[in-house]
């Protein structure tokens, strides 16, 4: 049954698909609209970039950092997220060799895919959409751990456009976006985790230290 929520989900999947901001992507779980699967890269240059992974793999040279970027056995360059192949992660996480098609925006890196340089690092997120959206705003938390002053212990997140200011002029793209700033950038008078809140203000180089412990685990993470 179509309804405006899903109509508008379905507006907001073609958005993603044909201009999807850099670093990062959601796509509806199996054939569920009311329910996405995304994923966010960490902002370059910050304690949640994992580097660079450069990968020798059939037909070309994966590079995950800035670019992101698939260069083809003819020198073509595509953007990884112009494409499919992010979002077929998106739809299922599990099933798929994602250092193969999409440099490794989930899964684990394995010596015997090729050589790695440093590593990619990605956070998983769902999304659970009501009939009420866009009206009001769907309900994410993240999948993978995280260690941030905003982010609660079961991956729920606060932050305002989620909650007390939220509009229905944001879109998938939109929230994603903002949880992407989020990271680098978090409000630590507004907690829900006290401890990272307290490193962020009083010992940032501590604080660091435990983000980039979530970073590497990422890189292993199912």
């Amino acid at each position: 049954m179509s309804t405006p929520a899903r109509k508008r989900l379905m507006r907001d999947f073609r958005r993603l698909q044909q201009d999807p901001p850099a670093g990062i992507s959601g796509a509806p779980h199996d054939n569920n609209i009311m329910l996405w699967n995304a994923v966010i890269f960490g902002p370059d240059d910050t304690p949640w970039d994992g580097g660079s992974l450069i990968r020798n793999c059939a037909g070309g040279t994966v590079e995950i950092h800035g670019a992101l970027r698939y260069l083809g056995a003819t020198g073509t360059e595509t953007r990884l997220f112009n494409g499919d192949r992010l979002t077929a992660i998106c739809r299922d996480w599990s099933g798929v060799d994602p250092l193969a098609i999409s440099g490794a925006a989930a899964g684990r890196p394995t010596s015997s895919q090729g050589p790695l340089v440093g590593h990619p690092c990605t956070f998983k997120l769902t999304l659970q959409f009501t009939e009420d959206y866009p009206n009001k705003p769907p309900t994410v938390r993240f999948v993978s751990r995280m260690f941030h002053p905003n982010i609660y212990a079961d991956g729920s997140i606060c932050l305002d456009i989620l909650q007390n200011q939220w509009s229905p002029i944001y879109d998938v793209a939109a929230i994603l976006t903002s949880i992407q700033s989020l990271l680098c950038d978090p409000n630590p008078n507004s907690p829900a985790n006290s401890e990272a809140a307290r490193l962020f203000s009083e010992n940032k180089r501590e604080y660091n230290r435990k983000v980039r412990e979530i970073v590497e685990q990422s890189w292993t993470a199912d």
